[in-house]
């Protein structure tokens, strides 16, 4: 893994590698096993660029036996500092269409059973997730879609469901009336887990379809959401490709000192 350093990582499909030159595939070892598929590093505008397809190379890996750790330990491992996550997701709300795009701000755990933290023992650490996002990655995202002319929601609440399986229509509607915007299965644990090894981290929402609790429409397909995810590729690689290069290297926010004074004991 010699030479392999790259300071921006982004989980997503080989569909995002096209944009990459000088593209090198490199395996990482990692304390927690091996990582969903290699890690692709290639130059994107000046910046070296990591992508892991969280899913595996031919999306083999359900939402619930996604090595977390691995992957964004292994980022960390080559030099990433900051993490773009786009993912496919589900709207809770009329308002949030097919094919919009949300820029998190919060999200909600109804996973159970996942390897979620770091600190499992002997050393602990209370670590902060109240606001799980990054705000200057968050800012720049926003920013750079309103330059570029993509229309984001700019605030969101991400619920993360367990999976594989989908929704029931009284899940969704409880989702939905809790006034939350998005569902997804991948969100959690991996924000948690950027955030406990300080790594910024920041999610874009494509919105693939309508969970099953919002009125008046068909329950989820996997066709559906593979259908309109592939319509919107092409959108989501333009705006990643013009988040890269605004993404600074210092980082004054909190998530660059998030283990300060989290350490319970000595």
């Amino acid at each position: 893994m010699a030479g392999a350093r790259a300071d921006i990582g982004v989980f997503g499909g080989s569909g995002f590698y096209s944009f990459l030159s000088e593209v090198s595939e490199h395996h990482v070892s990692t304390p927690y096993g091996e990582t969903s598929a290699p890690v692709v590093i290639g130059e994107l505008s000046g910046r070296n660029v990591a992508f892991l397809p969280r899913h595996g190379l031919s999306h083999e890996l359900p939402p619930h036996r996604i090595p977390a750790k691995a992957n964004l330990w292994a980022m960390r491992e080559i030099g990433v500092t900051r993490v773009l996550a786009p993912t496919a997701a589900g709207s809770l709300q009329p308002h949030v269409r097919r094919g919009d795009l949300v820029v998190a701000d919060q999200l909600v755990d109804r996973t159970s059973g996942r390897d979620a933290t770091f600190y499992d023992g002997p050393e602990t650490m209370h670590v902060s997730l109240a606001d799980p996002y990054c705000p200057d990655m968050r800012q720049i995202t926003i920013e750079t879609a309103r330059a570029t002319g993509v229309e984001v929601h700019e605030s969101g609440t991400v619920v993360v469901i367990e999976g594989p399986r989908f929704s029931t229509r009284a899940e969704s509607r409880w989702y939905s009336n809790m006034g939350w915007d998005v569902i997804n299965m991948t969100q959690y644990p991996e924000a948690a887990l950027a955030r406990e090894l300080e790594l910024c981290y920041c999610n874009i929402s494509v919105i693939t379809d309508y969970d099953a609790g919002v009125q008046g429409v068909a329950p989820v397909s996997v066709p559906e959401v593979i259908k309109v995810f592939n319509e919107n590729m092409g959108r989501l690689r333009a705006l990643l490709t013009a988040i890269v290069p605004a993404l600074p290297t210092e980082r004054p926010c909190p998530c660059a000192t998030a283990l300060q004074g989290a350490r319970v004991g000595r």
